[in-house]
């Protein structure tokens, strides 16, 4: 077997308890002895053969070796203390800026310091990747933010490099120390770690891409954290799932502080216990350590790091921390916590335990650590200072990066119809779809394709001996076959796993296409597509994207599809800002604009009409392997002078037929098929509407609310002069599509339904 799909195996260790033995030294931290909780049984991995220690590199992490310290010299011990207690008086220094109303949120880290300094002292910016979650203050201090860079999120300023002032304090970024763009929602990110350390896992493996890579380490870490409500997150197993299974150098980190917001842990986890939940996930290092003892959490994280640079999988640290402060200045724990509880968790708060340490222990005295306390409120005090003297963003700035600056799919180089030399035998939708990913694919090995069912066979062995599946509707066939697994590939059963990976993948510089297999179950992805892909360029200002391409089959006119095969909801996508939204009508279109989907910057949402998939009306020989179409351009599939039809997808060929039908009564029909709904060619819709004088919006969508409604007010509002008749609309029913054809007739718009717009419109 080979060594990169080994079974590690799994062997009972006698771990820490909950919260280990205190040692002599670190009784005396408290007045009264620490509470020891109820021994658990931890497992981890064992590999076969011992983890190795990585070769030194640049940015190395501080070597610790075994020993009392943990091999730490006299600075060392100081500078943890000092980077634990700067992280605590920003916080404090933030509660107080905001009962002075002159920032306008807080959330702290408060009691979580031990651990994140430990984690930052095995780890290296600029090297490893990180993903942390909103109370990783001292973390972020430790890899190199500077008081000042952390403040002026809190006060919303422009040169904050987290967001430029378009985040909530405390929601970490920083370009130059590999920190990702962190969001609001509690889970996300640990899916975007995955595809982060996903994908130096593709460029060792795609030959093409070895010597095109400047941001990979051949031992590099992906760190994520989560608090202990996260956990209950789907994506959080969703993640573990797929980090074990391909055994990628993910560091799970869980500051488990008993609560998420008021709810204790026993109500999150079955058991109150996660790290039980997950040990017997394969090739996972699992440890559970007392978070606040800056020390002994220090090993912990350094058998983690290691763990996870050796190759053998990821790790998961189950940190036991507390949280002295509450949730955040929203909140307030003494409506739900007794003061009892409050009290022992006070006794536990690591920069107390670990100043007593450094003065026990002869690190220091205690006016030598009074003096160090002293500079850093000083330091404090200064940064703050600065920070409210810093301008925030020009309000004109407020639209700037919701799109790429520096590639505009709208623009002259991506239009390419004018003249277009087709050759070939006349081919489908699916025909031109495939031919495209075929020739991107080999243009660009940056190009990696996965989704459910996607390749010809996982199990590569078989390949030789079955025809493969490439995809429910054939539209990846051979694409395995051609460019291998590393590059195509099927993923697990979980739409935010594929688009979550996908986000992750992206911002290391590959280009993830992902298919979602059917539209219908695109929703459990909603959270990663609306607050995290097309958020991710605009809320860090341009210091990250993630320009992946999403391919859906969409729509009904099946014949059985019922409501679960056949939904259309589009202008639920279309008000997302970040996001493009195409959706072709025919073959030659569909191959044109996914390749200019491929090769923009941005987050692309591709619908390809299932109906229109091998219909011959739209078949088309094949153009170029150059051959784009630009977003942003309609096109008049007919000319006509009495009426104008303002159309896409499956309704521009039921426009048709009905403009023929309306043809033989003498009347003269334009059509629009707007082909790119975000963004659509506003240009295109005045021609049409000046020129005929009136107009109707057909789409599959319902009436309601739908993507018609919008255009048809714009029209209404800028063109009220040049019409002659009302906005008139043709769309499905305010319902949801039915499995009885006749059902589905009655609510899907249809020839007839166009036809009798056109003939009560033009007799207005």
């Amino acid at each position: 077997m080979k060594a990169d799909t080994k079974v590690l195996k799994l062997v009972k260790r006698t771990g820490p308890p909950d919260q280990p033995e205190l040692t002599a030294t670190q009784k005396a931290v408290a007045a009264e002895p620490v509470k020891t909780l109820q021994p658990a049984a931890v497992r981890t991995v064992v590999a076969t053969e011992p983890v190795k220690t990585p070769q030194p590199a640049a940015h190395q992490a501080i070597a610790m070796e075994p020993g009392g310290h943990q091999g730490l010299n006299s600075e060392q011990m100081l500078q943890l203390y000092r980077t634990m207690y700067l992280s605590r008086k920003l916080d404090d220094k933030e509660i107080q800026l905001k009962r002075q109303n002159k920032i306008f949120f807080q959330i702290s880290g408060a009691g979580h310091e031990a651990v994140l300094v430990a984690a930052g002292m095995v780890l290296k910016p600029g090297y490893d990747w990180f993903y942390p979650y909103y109370r990783d203050r001292a973390l972020c201090l430790h890899l190199g933010m500077t008081p000042l860079e952390q403040l002026l999120a809190a006060v919303g300023a422009e040169k904050d490099p987290s967001s430029h002032g378009r985040q909530m304090p405390s929601h970490w970024g920083h370009r130059k120390l590999n920190i990702v763009s962190q969001s609001s929602p509690t889970g996300t990110q640990l899916l975007q770690a995955v595809g982060c350390a996903e994908a130096g896992y593709r460029f060792k493996l795609i030959k093409e891409l070895k010597k095109r890579v400047s941001n990979f380490q051949v031992d590099e870490v992906v760190y994520v954290s989560l608090g202990d409500g996260a956990s209950s997150e789907g994506e959080f197993w969703e993640a573990l799932n797929t980090a074990c299974n391909l055994k990628l150098p993910v560091l799970f980190l869980l500051e488990d502080n008993g609560y998420a917001i008021s709810v204790p842990v026993e109500v999150q986890t079955a058991g109150g216990d996660v790290s039980r939940l997950v040990e017997n996930f394969p090739n996972l290092y699992v440890e559970k350590c007392d978070g606040t003892d800056a020390l002994a959490v220090l090993a912990v994280m350094r058998r983690a790091a290691n763990y996870c640079r050796s190759g053998k999988g990821p790790a998961f640290v189950h940190a036991k921390v507390i949280r002295p402060y509450s949730h955040s200045l929203s909140d307030n724990e003494r409506l739900y916590r007794p003061d009892e509880e409050r009290a022992v968790d006070a006794e536990r708060d690591p920069i107390k335990r670990f100043g007593s340490l450094l003065i026990e222990e002869g690190f220091c005295d205690q006016d030598e650590l009074q003096q160090i306390k002293d500079e850093i409120d000083t330091q404090v005090s200064q940064a703050a200072d600065q920070a409210l003297a810093s301008p925030q963003p020009a309000p004109e700035t407020a639209t700037l990066y919701v799109f790429s600056p520096d590639v505009d799919p709208t623009a002259k180089e991506f239009d390419k119809e004018d003249d277009v030399q087709l050759s070939g035998n006349a081919g489908t939708m699916v025909d031109l779809i495939n031919r495209c990913l075929h020739t991107e694919m080999t243009r660009d090995p940056r190009v990696i394709i996965f989704g459910e069912d996607i390749a010809d066979c996982s199990r590569e062995q078989y390949l030789e001996t079955l025809k493969g599946k490439g995809g429910v509707f054939k539209v990846t066939a051979n694409l395995q076959r051609r460019f291998g697994s590393a590059r195509v590939f099927n993923a697990p059963l979980a739409e935010a796993n594929i688009v979550g990976r996908a986000i992750g993948l992206a911002t290391r510089g590959l280009k993830p296409v992902v298919e979602i297999q059917f539209f219908d179950y695109i929703w459990p992805a909603m959270h990663q597509i609306r607050n995290e892909l097309a958020l991710m360029r605009w809320r860090s200002s341009n210091e990250w994207k993630a320009p992946v391409v999403i391919r859906v089959p969409i729509g009904g006119y099946l014949k059985g599809g019922a409501i679960y095969h056949s939904q259309s909801g589009t202008s639920i996508f279309t008000q997302i800002p970040g996001l493009r939204v195409i959706y072709p009508s025919n073959a030659l279109d569909a191959n044109g604009l996914l390749r200019t989907a491929i090769r923009c910057d941005d987050p692309v949402l591709f619908l390809e009409h299932k109906h229109l998939y091998r219909q011959t009306y739209n078949k088309s020989q094949y153009p170029p392997d150059d051959f784009m179409i630009p977003f942003g351009k309609a096109k008049t599939v007919r000319n006509g002078t009495d009426l104008s039809i303002i159309t896409y997808g499956a309704l521009v060929q039921r426009s048709l037929v009905a403009a023929k039908q309306a043809e033989q009564q003498g009347i003269s029909v334009e059509i629009v098929d707007l082909r790119s709904l975000v963004p659509y060619d506003w240009n295109a819709i005045v021609a049409t509407v000046k020129k005929t004088n009136r107009v109707i919006l057909a789409h599959e969508d319902s009436l309601s609310f739908g993507y018609g409604a919008e255009i048809a007010a714009r029209i209404a509002d800028e063109l009220f002069e040049q019409l002659d008749a009302p906005v008139r609309r043709v769309a499905a029913l305010d319902t949801f599509c039915a499995y009885a054809p006749q059902l589905e007739d009655a609510i899907l718009p249809q020839v007839a339904d166009v036809a009798n717009a056109i003939l009560d419109l033009k007799r207005y």
